[in-house]
């Protein structure tokens, strides 16, 4: 049979017809599939903008914050987040923040609407924080990546808007630092009353230091600043530290250097990060480490508090991989213990000591909780009376004595002095 006879035997045939008008309805189907799918990639690619931001960036808490006033308004499904705001009345207020919950969300953003997408891996964590991994996606129409940097900067500001006026303290988690706390409320400097002069050199010095980064660059030293309060307990020491973050606008990130699995690596880490703006405060230093002159029977006292050695923490202070642009203190209750090493100018460049209370102390101490008439007479009645016990007193146990009379008359305060060494 000739072939042309064949063919068309089969364009007769009815089932032939029927099969290849099918084949022909589903190749078109998928092309027109295929087309639309590979349109839709080129469409996104070219004229849409995204934006992924992962919960390990620091944006993240932010943008999350800006979602929960501008965008939650706007969606009916939402997650909560609970939290506590001390009022200055002393009560306690209970506060609840919707934020977008796991899903997809539709936003407006002037005359741009945005496509929202929140996404939690269950099955992946975030080994640094432990909580499961989760991304926000922002889809938009457009090119112009202007719109995000306008969002995240909103965010940023409505952050620190929040956390104006307050102190934010960090503390090492793992290999990061993370917020201790709620931020408190800026301790006034002037209510740390120490010995006169101490307060006004310490403050113009890290103003100095802040204010003149070219000039170290300009030498060739080190950016960085280290200072050592020392004195007895209760002097006003970390009260003074606290204090003066709030008056620099800096935040505080505490490091215990007897934290169990603190090693030289992670330490080196850990300060090379530190949070912008931060005082890093090394506490009781000399509980970590003791000086390479003591007894043996001294150091075995020590052993075992840590896996950090004292080589590596002069590294990290002032050793070849430290960081720069640092603000370090550190305290002490007992100076004699510390190795001179590690002390020395380069690693510790200002040394203050913050002692007993001073004749003068107790007298502004007095002042700042009583006041009226005659104040001044009184202060210094109370101050006469207490010199001449010739007993060291602590800020901690006047403003203690304080607190026990703070409904005293000033004459009632002043003939139960004695008392200031029994509570």
């Amino acid at each position: 049979m000739p072939i042309t006879e064949y063919f068309s035997t089969l364009a007769d045939n009815p089932y032939f017809g029927a099969g290849f008008g099918l084949f022909g309805v589903g190749a078109g189907a998928a092309i027109l599939r295929k087309g639309f799918q590979t349109g839709m990639i080129l469409f996104r690619r070219h004229y849409m903008i995204t934006l992924e931001v992962p919960c390990r960036d620091k944006s993240y808490q932010w943008l999350l914050q800006w979602m929960t006033t501008k965008g939650a308004r706007q969606t009916q499904h939402l997650s909560v987040e609970t939290s506590f705001e001390q009022k200055d009345s002393g009560h306690v207020k209970t506060k609840y923040d919707f934020i977008p919950s796991i899903g997809t969300h539709f936003f407006r953003y002037g005359s741009t609407w945005i496509r929202v997408e929140r996404t939690r891996e269950q099955h992946t964590l975030d080994l640094h924080m432990g909580t499961p991994w989760e991304t926000v996606q922002l889809t938009a129409l457009g090119r112009n990546k202007e719109m995000y940097f306008r969002i995240l900067e909103e965010a940023r500001q409505m952050a620190l808007k929040q956390h104006e006026g307050k102190t934010i303290m960090y503390q090492a988690m793992g290999s990061e630092w993370r917020q201790f706390g709620h931020p408190r409320k800026r301790r006034p400097i002037s209510s740390v009353i120490l010995d006169d002069g101490i307060s006004e050199r310490i403050l113009k010095d890290c103003q100095e230091f802040i204010s003149n980064p070219t000039w170290y660059t300009d030498r060739g030293i080190p950016y960085r600043r280290g200072y050592l309060l020392y004195g007895p307990p209760g002097c006003g020491k970390s009260s003074f530290i606290t204090a003066l973050a709030g008056e620099l606008g800096f935040s505080i990130s505490v490091l215990n250097l007897s934290e169990r699995g603190l090693s030289d690596d992670r330490l080196n880490h850990l300060l090379s990060i530190a949070p912008q703006q931060s005082i890093v405060l090394l506490e009781d230093i000399d509980a970590a480490f003791v000086s390479r002159e003591d007894t043996a029977q001294q150091k075995s006292a020590y052993e075992g508090l840590n896996r950090v050695t004292f080589s590596g923490l002069l590294n990290c202070l002032d050793g070849v991989a430290s960081s720069e642009a640092r603000m370090m203190f550190m305290t002490t209750n007992y100076i004699e213990r510390l190795d001179p090493a590690l002390i020395r100018p380069g690693r510790v460049d200002l040394k203050e000591y913050i002692g007993w209370c001073s004749p003068s102390q107790i007298e502004k101490m007095f002042l700042r909780f009583y006041d009226g008439e005659n104040a001044q007479s009184h202060a210094k009645e109370f101050r006469e009376k207490v010199v001449s016990f010739n007993k060291n007193v602590s800020p901690a146990q006047l403003q203690g004595f304080f607190m026990f009379h703070k409904h005293s008359d000033p004459k009632e305060v002043i003939d139960s002095c004695k008392m200031i060494w029994e509570l």
